[in-house]
């Protein structure tokens, strides 16, 4: 990006937020700190009324405005792609807030530009696995819980444990909320347990803003995601398998954690990372009778423990009268 792009740039990352550090525009840019300096002082000799606060950051001046943004065909396909993950992966409520602002950010598009999203949006579609398929919940509260975040608020929620299938009720903070396979989760502090919980959106009952206003801080959302895949144990798994079995595999073999795969001759090795030994066991039958597993030894003890009760379930079932 040449300087002139990336001061406009710059103005309007000011536009969008409070308050703007100095690290987040270098970050941004992939700039040192000293050529973030010399590009807002740029920009205050241009006329643009930038305020700093030392130690703090960058701020414009209450009132200022950019002339409306301009939409390149690129940045056009970018949001029309976001839109189609939207729809596919939120709920109804949040879906329509989006394509209201996509239409709102449609009229200020060039001609060239509108033109374009009208030749390509039936040209991008989002498809759900037939592996996780299913009803697309009307809501998944996830309008209420931002706007709960963002002031503060305590949230009140009814709540269908997955494990025991039982409505739990329950007054939560929200620290945020994440999406993962193919569900959004809501980490918030349980007032009930004093402890932070993880609550799955589409198992949310019901959720009402209280009036009652966080007092705590909370660590910010990443730290919990993070403290989530340090706590998924990964297990290596490397199986050798019979070339013409694989076109069996399909896409299943990413639900298993395949990384890579190795020519072995009359062979393939393949390499999987995955969080359940138990469940890859229980796939691997599928087509163990044309494959080996070279390592762990403990899921050749599951596999063969799985067959040996077949086994024995197969032989109960003929010794039955008839």
């Amino acid at each position: 990006m040449n300087r002139i792009d990336r001061l406009a740039a710059i103005v309007i990352q000011l536009q969008s937020k409070r308050l703007v550090k100095a690290q987040e525009i270098a970050d941004k840019f992939g700039i040192s700190l000293r050529t973030v300096y010399r590009d807002i002082h740029a920009l205050e000799e241009a006329g643009v009324p930038v305020i700093g606060e030392a130690g703090i950051g960058y701020r414009l001046m209450e009132g200022y405005k950019l002339p409306p943004v301009m939409f390149n065909e690129d940045e056009a396909s970018a949001l029309l792609t976001a839109s189609k993950l939207m729809q596919s992966m939120s709920d109804e409520n949040s879906s329509k807030h989006y394509i209201t602002a996509l239409d709102k950010i449609k009229s200020v598009l060039r001609l060239a530009e509108k033109d374009h999203l009208q030749d390509i949006d039936e040209r991008i579609a989002v498809v759900s696995h037939p592996a996780l398929v299913g009803k697309k919940p009307l809501e998944l509260h996830l309008q209420k819980i931002l706007k709960a975040v963002a002031s503060a608020t305590v949230v009140d929620i009814n709540y269908t444990s997955i494990e025991k299938n039982e409505s739990l009720q329950r007054k939560a903070e929200p620290v945020g909320i994440y999406y993962q396979g193919s569900h959004w989760y809501l980490i918030a502090f349980c007032r009930l347990r004093n402890d932070y919980r993880n609550f799955r959106t589409d198992k949310i009952n019901k959720l009402l803003l209280t009036d009652e206003k966080i007092v705590h801080t909370h660590p910010p959302l990443q730290r919990f995601i993070n403290q989530l895949s340090c706590e998924r144990q990964v297990h290596k798994v490397v199986i050798e398998v019979e070339k013409g079995t694989m076109k069996y595999f399909g896409e299943q073999k990413y639900y298993n954690g395949f990384v890579k795969e190795e020519d072995a001759g009359k062979y393939m090795h393949m390499t999987f990372l995955t969080g359940s030994l138990h469940g890859f066991a229980r796939w691997f039958m599928l087509f163990g009778d044309q494959a080996k597993i070279i390592e762990p030894l403990a899921l050749n003890d599951m596999v063969t423990e799985f067959a040996v009760n077949i086994i024995k379930r197969i032989e109960q079932h003929q010794l039955l009268p008839k």
